[in-house]
């Protein structure tokens, strides 16, 4: 549920304006509003050196310690860390020029400009001649020599002359020495190349620094809230006054702490006006606790006044988790990454990311055992025996692909009205005895009628095309007359008419729109199944393929279970987001509640 919130002041003597801070922040309750948010800001020197600690943290995630901790402290070396970054980008950037300089230099060889220097000291002049290959034997000269082929069936013509110029056909052009010449080129490459090695070593070294800057971080972090805090207060001549927001049930104890420890404030509280926004504060279920780690990789917030949908979110999206992937033996592998990796995950994203993973791989495979699904093998593909066990738990199962699939897309139709209509029952809930509650119970009659149409588009008539029509009009009539409250009734049926005359269409696209469930499940068959009977193609080819064929199969399967992945988030997140939300009229408006407290230090960090 979303906690109601309550608007807080609290004022002291200016004299106990940090003791005040410290004591607010030893509570850990009050969400600070600035007076002034432009002033609420933390200091540059501050800022910046937060900002380079976490950029040279991240550097050394995957920089494995080696060698002696250097005696630096935390801000030293995450300096070090940045410009050792920085140089490596350079180094590697002049390592690329060089091996294209390189490519384009292998016609000269190894010979040195200083060389040309000494020939010419010796009163020998070296030239170089782009010539067609018709026109090579034409250039004459002291000494000539053929030294490869150019673009466009050219050649490199060497010509070297005591006196005089060299005789060339017209069509040749001369060409100039190079700037620098290769071994020069390679020297540089290969002193990059060991500075390169020299800065991944120093790396290494600064790797050991990184708990030290995870909690120097830590601490200027708390400097940083501790100087918005104050600079989100109000101060005159004699007092200091701050505001924020505080859970409703937290009210009466946060003054109860301002006393014990001895910070003379006082503190005034009020209800939020209609337009003032408080921070959104959600306590879960303990059954839906999961499904904050989803909002939590979304990063959306329902609004103070919007309702926590979160339940719903918990009830569906193992569901659609399920469809969509459509595998028991994907969904095996899921299960046992959540309670094998639990602890990792626990230690990374919190408790509730590896249970959500949890519910998510059951449900899958639970639904894989219901279609007869293991790794894109059917009881069609099993032994005996197998197939049998395989069937007798699998009521959607049919040899029959055209009716596995028609039962699979009546199971989605059937999901989505009713979801749909938990949507706006969720929202008619929230809006009764308001008239508007009324609509959406219209709306939950409109969105049946919408589903026996749809499934009259596919099937046989779930009951009399006349009936859907009725249900579909009474519904629309009832919409219209309570949508827009109001006691003129020619304004409250022209704005229900305009109001929801686009909806008709968008309830028919968002009925539509749960037949995806069944489509990806089957995509995702499909892949399996293709990439397995190439396998056994192979396998059957000769013995020596066998390791190629289990190459295969990992190399497939891990690239389903990655577009599954993606599947879950394209399409069962946007059927929460999208269909569900908009028809329980949540816009995802909030802010989360973020209190003044002590920052704890997680558990993942060094």
């Amino acid at each position: 549920m979303i906690v109601p919130m309550q608007k807080i002041f609290v004022a002291t003597r200016k004299a106990d304006r940090h003791a005040l801070l410290e004591a607010l922040r030893a509570a850990g309750v009050l969400h600070v509003h600035a007076v002034d948010a432009a002033k609420a800001v933390a200091d540059e020197k501050t800022s910046s050196q937060l900002n380079a600690l976490h950029r040279a943290r991240q550097i050394l995630l995957d920089v494995e310690p080696a060698g002696e901790k250097p005696p630096l402290g935390a801000a030293e070396a995450a300096g070090q860390v940045l410009a050792i970054q920085r140089s490596q980008a350079e180094r590697k950037s002049r390592l690329t020029s060089i091996h294209l300089e390189l490519e384009h230099m292998a016609l000269w060889g190894d010979v040195r400009l200083e060389q040309f220097e000494q020939l010419e000291s010796a009163g020998l002049c070296v030239r170089f001649f782009s010539v067609p290959a018709e026109d090579a034997e034409a250039v004459n000269a002291d000494f000539v020599r053929d030294l490869g082929e150019l673009p466009e069936e050219r050649r490199l013509i060497a010509a070297v002359t005591r006196d005089g110029e060299p005789e060339r056909p017209d069509a040749a052009e001369e060409m100039e020495r190079p700037a620098v010449d290769r071994p020069t080129l390679l020297a540089e490459a290969k002193e990059i190349d060991e500075q390169l090695k020299a800065a991944e070593r120093r790396l290494g070294e600064l790797a050991h620094c990184r708990q030290d800057m995870t909690e120097h971080e830590h601490m200027l972090s708390s400097r940083a809230e501790f100087t918005v805090a104050d600079r989100s207060g109000m101060d005159t001549d004699a007092l200091f006054a701050i505001q924020g927001w505080c859970p409703i049930d937290e009210v009466d104890a946060l003054a109860g702490k301002l006393r014990e420890a001895g910070v003379p404030a006082a503190v005034a509280k009020t209800e939020p006006d209609e337009d003032e926004l408080p921070p959104t504060l959600i306590r879960y279920p303990r059954w839906a606790r999961p499904i904050k780690a989803l909002f939590d990789i979304l990063g959306t917030i329902p609004g103070y006044r919007e309702m926590d949908i979160a339940p719903f979110f918990m009830l569906a999206m193992p569901v659609f988790t399920a469809m969509l992937v459509g595998d028991a033996g994907y969904g095996l592998i899921f299960l046992l990454a959540g309670i094998l990796g639990y602890r990792k995950m626990a230690k990374a994203a919190g408790a509730v990311a590896p249970q959500l993973v949890i519910v998510f791989g059951a449900a899958t495979v639970i639904w894989g055992m219901l279609t007869a699904n293991y790794f894109g093998v059917g009881p069609s593909q099993m032994p005996g025996w197998m197939a049998a066990a395989a069937r007798a738990v699998a009521p959607l199962y049919s040899s029959n692909a055209e009716a596995a699939r028609n039962a699979v897309m009546q199971v989605s139709f059937v999901i989505g009205c009713v979801h749909l209509s938990l949507a706006h029952i969720r929202a008619a809930v929230a809006l009764l005895p308001d008239q508007r509650g009324i609509a959406e119970i219209g709306w939950v009659g409109f969105v049946f009628g919408m589903f026996t149409l749809v499934w009259l588009m596919f099937f046989d008539p779930l009951i009399a095309p006349m009936a859907t029509l009725w249900i579909l009009v009474a519904s629309w009539v009832v919409i219209v007359l309570f949508c827009s409250p109001s006691r003129n009734p020619i304004k409250r049926i022209v704005f229900g008419v305009l109001g929801n005359l686009m909806s008709i269409p968008g309830a028919f696209g968002d009925m539509l729109s749960y037949i995806r469930l069944m489509a990806v499940g089957l995509a995702s068959y499909y892949i399996a199944s293709a990439f397995n009977a190439l396998a056994l193609g192979m396998s059957e080819a000769t013995i020596w393929a066998l390791p190629a064929t289990v190459l295969v199969l990992l190399l497939a399967h891990g690239l389903n279970i990655a577009l599954c992945m993606v599947a879950i988030f394209a399409h069962g997140v946007r059927l929460n987001m999208l269909e569900f939300s908009t028809n329980a009229g949540v816009q995802w408006t909030g802010y989360a509640y973020k209190p003044f407290a002590v920052i704890a230090k997680s558990e993942g960090e060094g």
